[in-house]
């Protein structure tokens, strides 16, 4: 399996203007790489407008990252003579990019790729050369750089490295929260395969929130500790004293102040600290779920839908729920745990724990769940964590086990149709429950 060790590094200023080199370079390859393929597209469109027939037109040009890589190559001392203070994996790294996004919109993933300006986020990735960790594990080496000391200790990818359990295949430099990182793609042995043999009887369900940051279904309760809002006070100061400084203009190629760089700087290792503290979090949260529970049932949020309520999206995103599931999808999936995502149109608020009686309409305001069928009153958010533990256990066993990583499974017969709420499949609903019938659960 590939993993990816992250490492802040604290370089000298003759190495960050070596940094900038080699991302500015990265840029320039992928620019004129990207330049030369619409120029060949253009030229073919106008050819098929003027009614020559398609033998006769411009041959297309080739997109991979070999060819891109090779064309460069033929053309690199005169478009850039200065090619030279540079490693050679700055340019092919900016071919292989593009050849990446150009994949990405043949297969639809992604929109026609656009030119790179200086604004855009730094990086560059080396595949080939001299670079891994340094002479100690204070440092680290990349090519036509040298060795660069990083702010934390490497011991962690080095003890793999000295046992030979461990291949450094690419480094990425990149600019990322106020600091120069370095990032090793590692090659690890593959996870040991789960007891599939074992019956996971130890499931929970993980109901999100902004309130909290996440209920368990055993009636834990895990504080949000909103990290952004208790940092808007200094963040706003922050930010007023950065607009009040002489700050670039592209119009008028107004060049920022020294003074505004330094406010700039304040602002951007704000954003950066609450961002650790954010992370830093979902990883104690995950790690400790990951090590206690043999099954995890959680929702599947569709958070950029929901950043959309102007009146929620600053604290949604502060919760950070799309990290916290791509934390728990790699964490579970080398530890041997099951990941079940509950249909996106799963009811988990608006059933009953107790009976299965559903609700048809529940404000988000009702913070308390009162279910008119069997007199339960019970947490709103404990109340829908104790649905998605019911799944869980509904699922457990040998459906659990029979089932690959990434299929659809539908809920244990025994559950009843009474918590099985979602998007219809057959046209049947229970005029009793004004509920779907037929919800699909991912495994992963």
């Amino acid at each position: 399996m590939i993993r990816a060790y992250l490492f802040a590094l604290d370089p000298t200023a003759g190495q960050e203007q070596a940094f900038r080199s080699h991302c500015g370079a990265q840029r320039f390859a992928y620019n004129w790489a990207l330049a030369q393929v619409k120029a060949n597209w253009n030229q073919r469109t106008a050819e098929e407008s003027y009614g020559i027939p398609e033998a006769g037109r411009t041959p297309w040009i080739s997109t991979s990252a070999y060819s891109l890589r090779k064309a460069w190559n033929q053309v690199k001392d005169v478009v850039a003579p200065w090619w030279g203070e540079n490693s050679k994996e700055a340019y092919a790294s900016g071919c292989a990019n593009l050849a990446a996004a150009l994949g990405n919109r043949r297969d639809g993933r992604a929109r026609m790729p656009r030119f790179k300006s200086k604004r855009s986020r730094l990086s560059c990735r080396f595949t080939t050369g001299a670079f891994g960790l340094g002479h100690d594990r204070r440092h680290i080496r990349l090519p036509r750089i040298g060795e660069v000391r990083t702010h934390e200790s490497t011991r962690k990818l080095a003890r793999r490295v000295e046992a030979e359990t461990a291949c450094i295949i690419s480094a990425t430099l990149s600019y990322q929260r106020g600091r120069w990182h370095v990032s090793f793609s590692v090659e690890l042995p593959d996870a040991p395969s789960p007891n599939r043999t074992r019956t996971r009887t130890r499931g929970v369900g993980v109901d999100l929130g902004i309130k909290d940051r996440a209920v368990l279904s055993t009636g834990e309760t895990i504080p949000n500790p909103r990290h952004l809002d208790k940092a808007l006070r200094e963040l706003r100061r922050a930010q007023r004293r950065a607009s009040r400084r002489r700050g670039p203009d592209r119009r008028s190629g107004q060049v920022p102040s020294n003074r505004w760089h330094k406010a700039n700087d304040r602002v951007s290792r704000l954003h950066a600290q609450v961002s650790n503290q954010r992370r830093d979090g979902l990883h104690k949260l995950t790690t400790r779920l990951v090590s206690e529970f043999d099954t995890i049932v959680i929702e599947d949020l569709h958070v950029a839908g929901m950043v959309r309520n102007r009146r929620l999206a600053r604290h949604i995103a502060d919760a950070g729920w799309g990290e916290f599931r791509r934390q728990l999808t790699y964490k579970a999936d080398a530890a041997g745990v099951r990941v079940v995502v509950a249909d996106r149109w799963f009811a988990s608020s608006k059933t009953c724990s107790g009976c299965g009686a559903a609700k048809t309409k529940l404000a988000l305001s009702e913070r308390t769940y009162t279910c008119a069928v069997c007199g339960l009153v019970m947490d709103r958010d404990l109340n829908a964590a104790r649905n998605l533990a019911a799944l869980a256990g509904g699922i457990t066993g040998e459906l659990l086990r029979e089932q690959p990583a990434g299929t659809r499974v539908r809920p244990d017969d025994r559950l009843g149709c009474e918590i099985a709420t979602g998007r219809p499949r057959c046209g049947q609903r229970h005029a009793c429950e004004g509920v779907a019938h037929g919800t699909e659960l991912q495994v992963s």
